[in-house]
């Protein structure tokens, strides 16, 4: 059992402290926002991850992690320290650090006898090399301390099945010392370890992260080009899965991805190349077709309908996919605001999201459209004009075409994620379009109750 303080209580340090408390070991949660830490220690667990809840108050109630933003006491005899905070995108698409740098000085500061540092956080190669260096230049007392990198491969909506049933633990060390150091924490899980130099570990991330991203990407270009030669993307993608050196994960066509990592990582490798004069040119086509395949819906919407203004437009979705609460880089951010713009009423509801994404879009008007939030599917469907499903959430997929037919005003429908069968959906009368599978143009007739 190690003693263990994780820096940072966002999606990648409370759910590693959760877990690493999970197997036994002791845990000290640091966070620099009181609020936070305050709701933490009340038992409230501040982020919707599926399974995160019920571990947190176990764990708690065992006394095996605990929530402080007292960064001495935590680090002073921590025995590793792992550190997870954010590394946002700065406006050239470069990785800000000064999280990282932040806590590193604190530790420096604080620490009282040797200490494995183990970076967690997404980060440019090279970056723990600086850490190691960046601590060693503060060090208050004469203790060992080095750095190795662990970079999480969580996926928001199932990160804790993602911590817990890894894979592969990827651990970049540059001693023996630190490498059965950081074998041994993770002994408990009884997982396969992949152990490289701490800069072939930062580089495995983006790269993982990155050709996943490019998978989606090619999908969502194939899946327009489907569109234009009468091509079904479902039918390509499951002819596609049987070849094992393709695998069925990531050939669902959509919107384009979001959330924390892909958009950002893309942007952070990208820039990364270019510093050393090279041309990463299938992650720059990525991210150009990410950006235009967001607003994709509005576009098509755009074509089909005379003006948004005065419309009722009913939004499906919130969050960048199910299963999280988190609404980063989610198409809905980037296709809301064109929305009001055009003067629509926009009527919202996701299960998770409406919280975080009324936060950063608060209820009422905006120029010429206003924005409200409803409480259920049913009173944002209400006399609709037209409905944008922008989140896969398994209560919008079971939404049965007739539902549509009876409470929009006029069913004309945009399916970011294609919930519904095309079929099914022509055959209930329904306007339906989806992504890479054509048009179902049974022309929508007026509800008569309207």
């Amino acid at each position: 059992m190690y003693k263990i303080a994780v820096a940072g209580t966002g999606y990648i340090g409370l759910v590693a402290g959760v877990c690493f408390a999970e197997v036994g070991h002791m845990v000290t949660c640091v966070d620099i926002d009181e609020t936070k830490i305050n709701t933490l220690k009340a038992g409230v667990c501040p982020i919707f991850e599926t399974g995160l809840q019920e571990l947190f108050r176990k764990n708690t109630e065992a006394g095996r992690i605990a929530f402080t933003t007292d960064f001495r006491e935590a680090y002073r005899e921590a025995d590793a320290i792992f550190i997870g905070v954010g590394t946002p995108e700065q406006p050239d698409g470069s990785a800000d650090l000064s999280a990282i740098a932040q806590v590193a000085r604190q530790i420096a500061e604080s620490l009282e006898k040797e200490c494995l540092v183990v970076v967690k956080s997404t980060v440019p190669v090279g970056t723990n090399d600086k850490v190691e260096q960046f601590i060693h230049d503060f060090l208050v007392n004469d203790v060992k301390v080095e750095v190795a990198s662990n970079p999480e491969f969580l996926s928001q909506g199932s990160a804790v099945h993602d911590t817990l049933y890894a894979r592969r633990i990827i651990i970049g060390t540059e001693s023996e010392w630190a490498e059965e150091r950081l074998r041994e924490i993770y002994e408990p899980f009884q997982l396969p370890i992949v152990s490289v130099s701490r800069r072939s570990a930062e580089m495995i991330k983006y790269a993982a992260n990155d050709f996943l991203a490019l998978k989606i990407s090619y999908m969502n270009d194939i899946a327009n080009l489907c569109e234009l030669v009468g091509a079904d993307i479902e039918d390509v993608a499951e002819g596609m899965s049987y070849d094992e050196r393709i695998g069925s994960k990531f050939l669902s066509a959509g919107i384009g991805f979001g959330g924390s990592c892909f958009p950002k990582d893309t942007k952070a490798l990208d820039y990364m190349a270019r510093q050393h004069g090279y041309e990463l040119r299938t992650v720059k086509a990525a991210i150009e077709v990410n950006n235009e395949q967001k607003t994709l819906l509005f576009k098509k919407a755009s074509r089909r309908l005379i003006t948004f203004n005065g419309l009722k437009a009913a939004v499906l979705g919130l969050t960048f996919k199910p299963g999280t609460d988190d609404i980063r880089e989610a198409a809905s951010v980037a296709n809301i605001p064109l929305l009001l713009d055009q003067g629509a009423r926009v009527h919202a509801y996701d299960p998770a999201g409406q919280s975080n994404f009324s936060a950063l879009f608060p209820e009422g008007k905006y120029g010429k459209g206003t924005l409200t939030y409803a409480p259920s599917i049913e009173e944002v469907l209400e006399g609709a004009n037209v409905c944008f499903i922008f989140t896969e959430w398994n209560e919008i997929k079971q939404i049965q075409p007739q539902t549509y037919k009876q409470l929009m005003r006029t069913p004309l429908i945009f399916d970011g994620r294609n919930t519904q069968s095309p079929e099914k959906m022509q055959a209930a009368g329904l306007e339906y379009h989806s992504i890479g599978r054509g048009a179902m143009r049974a022309a929508p007739q007026v509800n008569p109750e309207y």
